[in-house]
């Protein structure tokens, strides 16, 4: 098991996404609320990242 991760762009917030490796699969929490994380593959993390580099998500941002 991998140590959570969050992005760089997060500076010292505690309102950010963080993701680890765990077991041969990937969880994501809230760094607020720690106690609670989704768990997905590892092919579909990689899915959905490359959908993220297209842009596929943007629209749900506030920026």
């Amino acid at each position: 098991m991998t140590d959570w991760q969050k992005s760089s762009m997060s500076g010292n917030s505690n309102q950010c996404l963080e993701v680890r490796a765990a077991g041969g699969q990937i969880e994501i929490r809230e760094s607020d609320t720690p106690d609670s994380a989704v768990t997905t593959t590892t092919e579909a993390f990689a899915r959905w990242i490359e959908g993220v580099k297209r842009g596929e998500f943007d629209h749900l941002t506030t920026r």
